[in-house]
């Protein structure tokens, strides 16, 4: 019996030993993983590229960083606090997107409602012009921010709401509804007023009641540059290592494209709850990150208000980034690991948060590198010239012969080499360029060159 018992409690003590080795293990892999997100989200400021980054990695219920770098104000050499408020920019359209979808859920509009029954002055040039191609950028017509009058408006104070809607109004589509897409303010712009048309208050008073206050979100607001707000953080311009304070955005423009104000932490509540079931319908999620289409079935790589597919990694993620005057931001979910990564910074001009965002996905979720592989067809069928609209104006991608497959220059750029990816298909980065051999000759008569959340359709010359 003794011996029975001696052999019982060794087992016991080496079950437990074991288990306390693992546990240690696991806590050494957990405390290096922080160590290395932490190195990676301040490494834009310790390299003066940013004035200051609020950054947030979160695994499940696992908050693996939450920290401020930085200054939030240079001036008065105030330090970033992690839960600093911060102008999002363009991550406003999710929100301005879930507001379109609550609203249909609730039947008080059709997402496939022609602008023109809720803005019966709005002229569609012959176009179909549904919310639901407003909402994907495919609607065609002329983005405000892309509009020649719109940098000496934005720069008055006292640019009202209904100049800019005049504005939008005037400009011809830049194509037929639904041919391509190109990123468009003005259409999350247009759907703002459809906000407050169909709930019949403003949309700031909606995106408070109807989407901050229900998920306990505090420290986030429709952006009031005037209001008096604690841990506000001010936005700079770096360039070549040089701080200079930007200007003061007036949130009379960017609207329910772009005015909404932040925190890392409250995005990450925004991320966890939008994809966990607790903001919208199953339906109606399950719509918003579905990839749209265009009129002939090209898929996309954007849902509603929000970029869906696979990032240069290639791993599943749902997300949007943002940029306005002094600041840019990147808020990103990775479905497959019940993972939040959030970048925000008090700065533009030097750093990307979208690639920020991107190494730690890649620090923290595993992937493997792909393989490059080798153009062994004839490219000469590839070569020339290719034109056609894109955001800021007309694109000219120029595709030359290089031994090891096809090189690009846009714009006049230096030429750089694309990776191949299968048939007629090549990338660079994250952008993707698909050809379509239509010619008599088996030339490509056209390129469509797609940069997530822009499809343009360039025409051979």
């Amino acid at each position: 019996m003794f011996k029975l018992l001696s052999v019982r409690s060794s087992l016991t003590a080496l079950v437990l030993l074991a288990t306390n080795v693992a546990v240690a293990a696991a806590q050494l892999d957990r405390a290096a993983l922080v160590t290395k997100l932490d190195s990676l989200a301040g490494s834009g400021v310790l390299e003066n590229r940013a004035a200051g980054i609020a950054a947030a990695v979160v695994r499940g219920n696992d908050t693996l960083l939450l920290k401020g770098y930085g200054k939030a104000d240079v001036e008065w050499n105030v330090a970033m606090p992690a839960d600093a408020m911060f102008e999002i920019g363009s991550i406003t359209k999710q929100f301005t997107a879930v507001a379109l979808l609550q609203l249909r859920d609730d039947g008080k509009l059709s997402l496939d409602d022609d602008i023109t029954k809720w803005l019966p002055d709005y002229d569609t040039r012959g176009n179909k012009l549904t919310l639901r191609r407003l909402l994907d950028h495919t609607s065609g017509i002329k983005g405000l921010t892309e509009i020649p009058e719109f940098g000496i408006l934005s720069a008055n104070s006292r640019f009202p709401r209904d100049s800019a809607y005049a504005l939008i109004k005037r400009y011809p589509f830049e194509f037929a509804t639904g041919e391509a897409q190109i990123y468009n303010n003005s259409a999350f712009w247009l759907l703002g007023l459809v906000v407050e048309k169909a709930s019949g208050g403003t949309y700031e008073d909606y995106v408070e009641k109807n989407l901050f206050e229900p998920l306990g979100m505090k420290r986030s607001m429709y952006c009031n540059s005037a209001e008096n707000v604690e841990r506000r953080a001010h936005g700079y311009q770096v360039q070549n290592g040089v701080v200079r304070r930007a200007p003061t955005n007036v949130h009379t423009w960017p609207f329910s494209a772009g005015s909404l104000c932040s925190t890392a932490g409250d995005l990450v509540a925004w991320l966890k709850a939008l994809h966990g079931g607790k903001v919208l319908a199953a339906k109606s999620y399950a719509e918003m990150v579905t990839p749209s289409k265009l009129n002939d079935g090209t898929p996309l790589r954007y849902g509603m208000g929000i970029a869906v597919g696979k990032d240069i990694r290639g791993l599943n993620f749902i997300g949007h980034g943002g940029g306005i005057a002094g600041f840019t931001s990147e808020a990103v979910w990775y479905p497959d690991a019940q993972a939040a990564i959030v970048v925000l910074m008090n700065s533009n001009g030097n750093i990307d948060p979208g690639a920020v965002a991107g190494e730690l996905a890649a620090e923290l979720l595993p992937w493997t590198r792909p393989t490059l592989k080798q153009f062994t067809r004839d490219a000469a069928p590839l070569v020339g010239r290719y034109k056609g609209p894109s955001r800021g104006g007309e694109m000219t991608v120029e595709v030359t012969q290089v031994p090891q497959g096809i090189a690009m220059s846009v714009n006049g750029s230096p030429a750089r080499q694309v990776q191949w990816v299968d048939a007629w298909t090549f990338r660079q980065g994250n952008t993707f360029l698909h050809f379509r051999r239509t010619g008599d000759n088996g030339a490509a008569a056209e390129l469509r060159f797609d940069a997530g959340g822009g499809y343009y359709i360039l025409k051979r010359q």
